[in-house]
């Protein structure tokens, strides 16, 4: 059977699986580190890529090829395909201010009024983590730079477009040189942006995916729209063809590449979620995620409404303190991750009254770039290291927790609940989870699930290049653990008492 490829350009690392096209198997698998930071230069995106590709055996012989990625990053090309400054990242907040004027300038002054205007046009509010917002403050910041940008790509259009043969004209590794007008996207990344309405209806006959660009919103922020944007695809149309020196060198006609995914997106695919399903993603930034048939319109900015990689809409809850948080309680406490779990579960649910708001790099949800983390209800009672290791995890499960009381509000269905990411493998996390939550949770099979849902994604594309009207191809996901419910609702009225004295 032909085998494809799922690649995870995340914030961290890129990660590549293999997988058997007809049954998902998994065949083969690498990954590469990324740099730290919340600027980057891609280029290291591309290198990573090409060492995870070569750990994991090569890509000659896959036979389509898909990409997931961290959203909303800005990258700026000039029309010689040259990144113009280092890549803005989701996490970097420099650009809070702009979002600020943004959602005043569209509300007419009215801060209230241009909130409900951004959410009914893109179905966001703005925050920092949004590219539009990135365009204003380069147009502020470094109007020179500014001035020079000819195309904007999202992280996942830049590898595709990359992998495809494209880029710098002059780089050895990009054959076909800067042809911007053949970068491309797809409906769930294009709709973090801030200027893609992803329910705005298609040409009808036309094939055209729902979505439309709303170019009144670009100019906003970057004074033009002058700019050449990634193509929309479909689900599963493919973008281009694999240039040989990256992957499909042995396979006839080529590797297709797909339109790829945001990584939420690319998660949801990988897990098979369908309406009604609620994913509870613990990594660097903690995501509550749900498929919908319809996005949200919420002006009060708890909810962003995106698309998803088949065609429904994902509804997400982000918080930019996830596993980082656990990450500094271990630093604090001078302990590694079994020993964390081992000292939390040694104190009682709601650690007496200790309660950690981990605000420790700003928040997107709620709103809050610029506030720190705050340690509330410290006593000589209080102050031993199972006490703090427990108000470090019931903090950022919290915070989540808040995420889904807020798509609760907007009338998000949930069904089925379940909780991923690494820090989701943690026995503090298990356990503590359904006492914060109050539901039962089911806990995947460990994986790659941006990558995997990439790889399907790429068969899926494979398959629709037969036949057009074919479905994604029914991939199984095992539910591993099953965790009963366990409300202990102290835990989150105490955080509720405390989580906006910031």
């Amino acid at each position: 059977m032909p085998l494809v490829a799922g690649v995870d350009t995340s914030t961290q690392s890129c990660k590549v699986v293999v997988r058997d096209a007809a049954t998902g198997a998994l065949v083969r698998s690498g990954s590469a580190k990324h740099p730290d930071g919340t600027e980057i230069d891609p280029r290291h995106w591309w290198d990573a890529f090409g060492a995870a590709a070569r750990e994991a055996g090569g890509l000659d012989d896959v036979a389509a090829i898909a990409v997931g990625g961290q959203q909303h990053g800005m990258v700026a090309l000039d029309a010689e395909g040259n990144v113009i400054r280092d890549a803005l990242l989701w996490n970097d907040t420099r650009s809070a201010q702009a979002a600020e004027d943004l959602i005043r300038e569209l509300g007419d002054g009215n801060r209230d009024a241009g909130a409900q205007a951004w959410a009914d046009a893109t179905g966001s509010v703005l925050v920092a983590s949004l590219t539009v917002t990135k365009l204003r403050w380069l147009r502020d910041a470094e109007p020179d730079n500014a001035a020079r940008v000819a195309a904007v790509a999202l992280p996942h259009d830049w590898l595709s477009w990359r992998i495809a043969g494209f880029g710098p004209a002059g780089d050895p590794d990009a054959p076909l040189g800067p042809q911007l007008d053949k970068l491309f996207t797809d409906r769930s990344d294009a709709s973090g942006t801030g200027y893609f309405d992803a329910e705005a209806s298609g040409t009808p006959h036309d094939g055209t995916p729902p979505g439309a660009y709303r170019p009144d919103l670009l100019k906003l922020a970057l004074g033009r729209d002058d700019v050449v944007l990634p193509r929309v695809l479909g689900p599963s149309e493919a973008g281009a063809v694999a240039h040989p020196s990256v992957a499909g060198s042995a396979v006839e006609g080529g590797a297709l590449v797909g339109p790829g995914a945001g990584d939420n997106a690319g998660a949801s695919l990988g897990l098979g979620m369908r309406p009604g399903d609620i994913a509870i993603s613990i990594g660097t930034s903690g995501v509550v995620s749900a498929v919908a048939p319809t996005r949200t319109a919420d002006g009060s900015g708890a909810i962003n409404g995106f698309a998803d990689a088949t065609g429904n809409a994902l509804m997400l809850a982000v918080t930019l303190n996830a596993a980082r948080v656990l990450d500094a309680a271990r630093a604090v406490l001078g302990c590694d991750v079994d020993e964390l779990a081992t000292l939390a579960l040694a104190a009682p649910p709601g650690a007496d009254g200790l309660v950690l708001v981990p605000y420790l790099e700003g928040e997107r949800t709620p709103n809050r770039p610029d506030a720190t983390g705050t340690l509330h209800g410290i006593r000589l009672a209080t102050s031993s290291r199972e006490h703090l290791a427990r108000a470090y995890v019931e903090g950022m499960l919290c915070g989540l927790a808040d995420g889904l009381d807020a798509l609760r509000a907007q009338g998000v269905p949930i069904e089925r609940v379940m909780l991923i990411g690494g820090a989701a493998q943690s026995p503090a996390v298990q356990t503590i989870a359904p006492q914060v939550f109050g539901l039962p949770i089911g806990i995947p099979e460990p994986g790659e699930y941006v990558a995997d849902g990439a790889a399907r994604q790429a068969a899926w594309v494979l398959t629709a290049a037969e036949d057009p009207g074919a479905a994604a191809p029914a991939w199984s996901t095992t539910v591993a653990t099953t965790l009963d419910a366990d409300p202990q609702p102290v835990i989150r009225e105490q955080y509720a008492a405390v989580r906006d004295l910031v």
